[in-house]
């Protein structure tokens, strides 16, 4: 009796110990999370400047003050070659207006800027805005670029 009060300890035996269990790391490595934001960060920097619009045009300077608005205006481009795009797709003077009918969220008050190239023929930037003004269009604004000091 002496020798098994002895052998089994108080503790248990060496065969029964008290194992921890794992307890889960309640703490997030936000350093994987920080790496991918600074590349998108970069990313973006980067690729902002290009995604303005993309036909590429050569504007006209000018000390007009900039139009304030809180929508974004519906843009038609006017190349030097006399081409004409809606937004960056090109169409025919004849679908001007049936295609500004169907894009115009807000009907005829629907803000319709022109961008003509420096170049392009004065005709035909006055036949397509004469047109979006007969179809009832009133918000019609030439866009240029702000004029340098030199």
């Amino acid at each position: 009796m002496g020798m098994n009060v002895a052998s089994g300890g108080g503790s248990g035996g060496g065969r029964r110990r008290r194992r921890r269990r794992s307890q889960p790391i309640s703490e997030i490595n936000v350093t994987p999370f920080v790496d991918v934001m600074l590349v998108l960060l970069i990313i973006f920097m980067v690729a902002a400047p290009l995604l303005t619009v993309g036909v590429p045009i050569d504007l006209p300077e000018t000390r007009a003050k900039a139009l304030e608005g809180d929508t974004e205006p519906i843009t038609i481009s006017i190349n030097s070659a006399g081409q004409i795009f809606i937004q960056d797709t090109e169409i025919a003077l004849e679908e001007v207006v049936p295609k500004l009918g169907a894009i115009a969220e807000n009907g005829y008050e629907e803000r319709i800027y022109v961008r003509g190239d420096q170049t392009a023929d004065y005709g035909t930037m006055m036949k397509v805005m004469g047109r979006i003004n007969a179809a009832g269009f009133k918000r019609l604004g030439l866009v240029t670029l702000e004029e340098q000091d030199s």
